[in-house]
């Protein structure tokens, strides 16, 4: 019970160690565990090989002595058997017997006296074959007997010839064999499996300095890339996913010095005006008008931080959310809605003159959420409604696979030579101006539209002037 209480834990022993190992090792021994498994059924092989060759060979050399025999054999016409004496015969002699078919012993081994009994009862069998025979005898040492029939004229057998040889060198060839075999199998494996490690090794030494240089860069210096230089084809993969993924830390990088850039340059202007607000509220000489108004104040600036994080939150909340639907229309009424309640920052001109209009179809849907899709229009018509003399117009419609919503007023406009340069952060076209933007309200929606899949696109004014700005964003 315990021995079977252990064996799962041994297991997943064995198991954890496996999962631990290094890819070298885990390489290593794989392809040595390969090859050994061949190397056992080579030298298996191998064994069988040798082994029936040695077969063959000892019963080569006992038929060549029995042929050699039967050759000096003559038979009288009385039918009796003789064997002519030469100056080999000492060595034809050895283990070799030649029995009549009455069974007497015609010729055996000097001293020997009867043939044995094996060595009788297989050429009884040879004299019944009337052919070739082998037999083993497994006495105190293995041994191996083969009989030739001795014909007479008419072709009868008359006699038979039986050889012996030992097969203990036989035996004790075959076992240094499959010694040999053994020892040079297992050498084979360990050089192999050396052989591997260190080949693996050696091709996984580019892969662990890369990784060390994309580390040390990812924290240091993540525009450093390891470029396209001279390696092979998994290398040079490898390198160009390295690569790709320090282009993601470097662009996140950027996300976020920029998000922190925005954030707190567009949080200078109404956290410096709420602390100017409140020092000035603090004074004992300002009267309940003027306090009320520095609240106003207070207010105005603390709904403009308000949106500014609204809107940052929406973008980092886009680039990693699931695409939502909105409908347009009731978005872009919201929006002109809160336009409306507020003041229009930095005008001077009686608020009431400029109209806020829009022309949108109540089906037309978009792949954003909707507090997405209000957070990067109200920077968009604020300016609108900033510069605008008498009209600002919000249009919408489908163009392919996306939406392009237009906002359009009849103010000045943007001039051609700032194009390129409007959706930068903190840029203003004047910086003379009074209004309490920073400059960060068109790059904002910028980067939501483009976290959404879409963009934004300033157009040049015309003659007459006039500003346009497209919205565009995935369609639903």
């Amino acid at each position: 019970m315990k021995a079977q209480a252990h064996a799962p834990a041994r297991q997943g022993a064995v198991r954890r160690w496996w999962r631990a190992r290094s890819l070298r090792s885990s390489v290593a021994w794989s392809a040595t565990v390969v090859v050994a498994a061949w190397m056992a059924v080579l030298a298996a092989l191998a064994v069988v090989v040798v082994g029936v060759a040695l077969d063959r060979a000892a019963d080569d050399s006992l038929r060549a002595r029995a042929q050699a025999v039967t050759a000096t054999a003559q038979v009288r016409a009385d039918g009796s058997v003789t064997v002519l004496e030469g100056p080999d015969d000492q060595a034809l002699d050895t283990d070799t017997w030649v029995i009549a078919a009455d069974g007497a012993l015609v010729e055996g081994p000097a001293g020997a006296g009867a043939a044995p009994p094996r060595v009788a009862e297989l050429a009884a069998r040879v004299l019944g074959a009337d052919g070739e025979l082998v037999d083993t005898v497994d006495a105190d040492a293995p041994t191996r007997l083969l009989g030739l029939p001795v014909h007479d004229q008419s072709g009868q057998p008359v006699a038979a010839v039986v050889t012996a040889a030992s097969l203990v060198p036989y035996q004790q060839l075959r076992e240094l064999t499959l010694v040999a075999v053994t020892v040079l199998a297992l050498l084979l494996v360990v050089g192999v499996h050396l052989v591997l490690r260190a080949a693996v090794a050696r091709a996984l030494m580019p892969v662990a300095a890369m990784s060390r240089q994309v580390d040390a860069w990812s924290t240091s210096d993540p525009t450093q890339r390891l470029g396209e230089g001279p390696r092979p084809t998994e290398l040079a993969s490898l390198a160009g996913t390295l690569d790709a993924l320090l282009d993601r830390i470097a662009a996140a990088l950027r996300h976020e010095q920029v998000l922190t850039a925005e954030l707190s340059h567009e949080l200078r202007t109404p956290l410096a005006g709420m602390r100017a607000e409140l020092d000035w509220v603090r004074k004992p000489a300002r009267s309940d008008a003027q306090r009320q108004e520095s609240l106003a104040e207070l207010d105005t600036a603390l709904r403009r931080a308000e949106g500014v994080v609204e809107g940052l939150l929406a973008s980092a909340r886009s680039a990693t959310a699931a695409p939502g639907r909105c409908e347009v229309a009731p978005a872009v009424e919201r929006v002109l809605a809160a336009r409306r309640a507020a003041d229009a920052p930095g005008r001077t001109e009686d608020v009431n003159a400029v109209a806020l209009r829009a022309d949108v179809d109540q089906t037309l849907a978009v792949g954003v959420e909707a507090a997405v899709l209000e957070r990067a229009l109200s920077p968009l018509v604020d300016n609108a409604y900033r510069y605008a003399r008498s009209i600002v117009l919000v249009t919408a419609h489908r163009d392919q696979a996306q939406v392009r919503i237009t906002i359009a007023d009849d103010g000045p406009g943007i001039p051609a030579d700032l194009i390129a340069r409007v959706l930068e952060p903190g840029f203003r076209a004047d910086p003379g101006e009074q209004h309490r933007g920073s400059g960060l309200g068109l790059p904002l929606a910028a980067r939501l539209a483009r976290t959404a899949g879409g963009d934004l696109l300033p157009q040049a004014a015309g003659a007459d002037g006039g500003g346009v700005l497209h919205l565009l964003l995935p369609a639903a």
